[in-house]
């Protein structure tokens, strides 16, 4: 990778600081007391390595230098034997045995884990499955309710196959009577670990799959897995106002873990269904209503269902057009977690007849006979303006 071109070079160079620089207080170097605990060390390591890692600081060749140092300084002072050597006798306490950051060099490269892991976000592999406890997967079920149900809410109950925590171990995976034992190739850590250089390579161990545990006895329910397939059955609440494609989750209701660990979730989506009269926009809803000509000329009263399953009365004036839309406030959907409601607006189509009778011909013909501007004027004015058109045309 090229964020770390120059690694193999500070690292051949990584066994002690310079011959003819005269080496400072441990304490001095890491800027803590002699005495910071374990915790305080370490904490101190890791802000110092980062802040003057060469990588970080490519153009400042001092900072390979004080990079060395403090790698120097925490090798000895995390070792409890180390650091009583040197809180006794100081630095002449390793001149015999080398420098102390090459001394044991796979220790500190064990210990500069965590700094890889804040530099190069490599933590996601080294944070694996501890002790076996892999969490269970996530599950999806899809869930078609009415526009209705939406409206007021519901609670629904869903039957689901899932993995469930085997009862004969208790989700340990271990026959009755046993118990898992840690892996003894990675001695429980899950990872194995290889020093070279500088460089510290980690991959899952091949014997427990990175589980960190072997089981020698399985249980015969389970086969070791911790856990059996069953169906379960579940109540989901539905809150009102839920949209389509609203997904809900319910925490730990998925497939339980393997060996015990913790079970994944479980997310309802929703599909709401189509409506025979209405239709959703958001917390809105919409409808389209047929009315008579003789309502829409002369006026009138129509009475519409509303979602909730009551009725409302709306008034047409005289003179409505076809597409006419009128609102009903606070007839819609309720706005889901909050106080709100959409309106509900109606838009009226009329309707032309047909299939007429003799008599009702009559009464149409006399009835244009007898209509005029006033009865019909956007007519009357479309006409009047084509016919105004056309005159132009023939003149000229």
């Amino acid at each position: 990778m090229s964020d770390r071109v120059g690694f193999d070079d500070a690292a051949a160079e990584m066994t002690g600081v310079d011959a003819g620089m005269a080496k400072r207080c441990y304490y001095e170097v890491l800027e803590v007391e002699r005495t910071a605990g374990d915790g305080e060390l370490k904490s101190a390591f890791r802000k110092l390595a980062m802040k003057w890692h060469p990588d970080r600081n490519p153009s400042d060749k001092s900072c390979e230098v004080r990079f060395k140092e403090i790698n120097e300084a925490y090798e000895i002072l995390k070792d409890p034997d180390k650091r009583a050597a040197y809180d006794r006798f100081g630095h002449a306490a390793f001149e015999h045995a080398g420098s102390g950051a090459a001394h044991g060099f796979g220790d500190v490269a064990s210990a500069f884990a965590d700094i890889f892991d804040d530099l190069f976000g490599m933590g996601g592999a080294r944070r694996g499955r501890g002790g076996g406890r892999e969490r269970g997967a996530d599950l999806r079920y899809n869930m078609e309710i009415s526009l209705e149900e939406a409206y007021f809410g519901k609670t629904a109950q869903v039957r689901l196959p899932t993995s469930v925590t085997c009862e004969a171990c208790s989700g340990s995976g271990a026959k009755a009577g046993t118990k898992p034992k840690a892996c003894p190739t990675c001695g429980g850590h899950g990872r194995i670990r290889h020093a070279q250089g500088f460089f510290t390579l980690e991959r899952t161990c091949p014997a427990c799959q990175g589980r960190g545990q072997v089981i020698d006895n399985p249980c015969p329910s389970c086969s070791g897995s911790g856990r059996v397939t069953r169906e379960r059955a579940l109540s989901v609440n539905i809150p009102p106002g839920v949209e389509d494609g609203t997904r809900i989750r319910l925490a730990g209701e998925g497939e339980a873990g393997v060996r015990g660990g913790p079970a994944g979730d479980l997310y309802i989506f929703l599909a709401i269904g189509a409506h025979p009269f209405f239709h959703r926009e958001g917390a809105d809803l919409h409808c389209r209503v047929p009315i008579s000509m003789v309502l829409a000329a002369m006026g009138g009263e129509i009475e519409v269902p509303t979602i909730d399953g009551n009725h409302s009365r709306v008034k047409v004036p005289e003179g409505t057009q076809s597409g006419r839309r009128f609102r009903l406030q606070g007839k819609g959907m309720p706005v889901l977690r909050s106080k709100q409601t959409g309106d509900m607006y109606i838009q009226v189509l009329v309707e032309t007849p047909q299939k007429l009778s003799k008599r009702q011909r009559e009464l149409l013909n006399e009835f244009e006979r007898l209509s005029s501007q006033d009865t019909q004027p956007e007519a009357a004015g479309f006409f009047g303006k084509v016919k105004e058109l056309l005159g132009r045309s023939g003149s000229a």
